[in-house]
């Protein structure tokens, strides 16, 4: 068990890592996720980052050329 806990310095504003981007999405997908945020205690940003992280790493693309 580690005797310290090190908490890193956070960059400056806006320098996290992260980029902010707006998307349209349908209502019924918004209760949706609110729902499955609700139930795993977890905010709609990061269960949105989550969801995504899975299905970008579990996509592949099928060429479609005969």
């Amino acid at each position: 068990m580690k005797d310290k806990l090190i908490i890193t310095k956070k960059g400056v504003k806006g320098e996290d890592g992260y980029k902010v981007f707006s998307i349209r999405i349908k209502d019924e997908l918004v209760e949706k996720l609110d729902q499955l945020a609700q139930q795993t205690n977890r905010s709609r940003n990061d269960l949105i980052n989550t969801l995504l992280d899975f299905a970008v790493e579990h996509s592949e693309v099928e060429d479609t050329d005969e």
